[in-house]
């Protein structure tokens, strides 16, 4: 095949297929995120092969030179630093210039933290939604939670360390106080997962958090929509003070405090 998309290691290096190794080794040349941490892999393996820099910085300006190697008959491999290229790695732009210009083209099945992060969650596997990493501008990142936020599914996000304060939080004000799992580390010595509701995860990273992580949060309720109307009503009948209102719902179903708050503002107009 003369474009292969091989799947590597996410932590421990013995998580990799015989066929991956087989295909590494026939490659013409392998076009890796960093040659230095690709190269601890393949010498780990034997594997002897000319590397050529490939990642998010330099794909655009590497894809004619590969283009030009593969139309040549040269057998070109693509990894990444850990998993599937393609999925939130370079890898994909090659892939879909190679298949639009009728390159033979493949992609071999192997390591990925979504799924083993989204069995360590214990909330429900199927169906899920990947959604990569959140945007970064804040405008983006909460109009795009907003789109999500009323999907039934568990959703899957990658989160970077140094964001993972802001992104929970900005998830706990549009989806409110769900039930998720942040699992960290993958396949590595120090692999973690804590579960709970977004505001223990919350106060989990606050004091920091390192390694590659994984959060999955659980999709809308489905009572959201009836049920908790009829509960804030109730105590708003009794007299509760919309602070005690709003802390009570949100600990029982995944409405934002804000939007709470708007109803019994709305019922006390009435």
């Amino acid at each position: 095949m003369p474009l292969t998309l091989v799947p590597t290691p996410i932590g421990n290096l013995e998580d990799i297929t015989l066929r991956a190794l087989r295909v590494l080794r026939e490659a013409d040349v392998i076009a890796c995120e960093d040659t230095r941490t690709s190269s601890v892999l393949l010498k780990r393996y034997n594997i002897h092969k000319p590397l050529t820099s490939f990642h998010v910085h330099n794909e655009n300006d590497k894809l004619p030179a590969l283009m030009a190697k593969l139309k040549e008959g040269v057998k070109v491999a693509v990894i990444s630093d850990a998993g599937t290229p393609g999925i939130s790695d370079p890898g994909w732009i090659l892939l879909k210039r190679a298949a639009d210009e009728g390159i033979d083209v493949d992609v071999l099945p192997g390591a990925s933290a979504v799924i083993p992060a989204v069995l360590l969650s214990g909330l429900r596997p199927q169906p899920f939604l990947f959604a990569g990493f959140p945007p970064e501008k804040n405008s983006e990142r909460l109009k795009f939670f907003e789109t999500v936020k009323n999907l039934k599914c568990s959703l899957c996000f990658y989160v970077s360390p140094h964001k993972a304060v802001k992104d929970i939080s900005d998830m706990i004000e549009i989806f409110g106080d769900r039930e998720s799992s942040l699992v960290r580390e993958i396949s590595k010595l120090h692999q973690e997962t804590i579960r709970g509701r977004l505001s223990v995860i919350l106060e989990k990273v606050a004091t920091g958090v390192k390694g590659e992580l994984v959060l999955i949060v659980d999709g809308a309720d489905e009572r959201v929509n009836d049920d908790w109307k009829e509960k804030a009503s109730a105590m708003i009948d009794e007299g509760m003070s919309v602070r005690d209102i709003a802390e009570e719902i949100t600990s029982s179903y995944s409405v934002p405090k804000n939007e709470i708050r708007k109803y019994i503002i709305s019922v006390k107009e009435q």
